[in-house]
């Protein structure tokens, strides 16, 4: 299996399964509650770019606002870089600053969804080549 490339412009098709859409819901709640910021997922996965997308594009509004050094921690921790922003502003321009930063997150995380299932498949697909040999 070759891990799927994420571009800014396929997020929406590798979100097609319900339990990657699940797990990336996780890891965005995950990385925002550990500074105290509530992300929230239905469960509903028809729609869950747009719902979490709405949500984060709300608190990362307020977090420019109230404070900006916390919202700039967060970025840290999903590890967004100023490139990133830059290249997708490029590639998304019907998208405002707010929501690309948003669309940053669902893509970053959804990265590190996509990487941690590659490599326990490559994992699992390696315990097996070992349990053939020692057959």
């Amino acid at each position: 299996m070759d891990f799927p490339q994420v571009t800014n412009k396929n997020v929406d098709v590798l979100l097609n399964r319900a339990e990657i859409v699940q797990q990336t819901a996780e890891q965005i709640m995950k990385d925002f509650g550990m500074f105290g910021v509530e992300i929230t997922f239905s469960g509903n996965t028809d729609n869950a770019y747009e719902e979490l997308h709405h949500q984060l594009i709300n608190q990362i509004a307020t977090l420019v606002e109230r404070n900006y050094d916390l919202l700039l921690s967060v970025l840290y921790q999903v590890d967004i870089t100023d490139r990133e922003i830059r290249k997708a502003e490029q590639e998304l321009p019907h998208y405002n600053h707010l929501e690309i930063i948003a669309h940053q997150v669902i893509v970053r995380d959804l990265k590190k969804v996509l990487l941690r299932r590659y490599f326990k498949m490559k994992d699992a697909e390696k315990g097996e080549n070992y349990d053939e040999l020692q057959a």
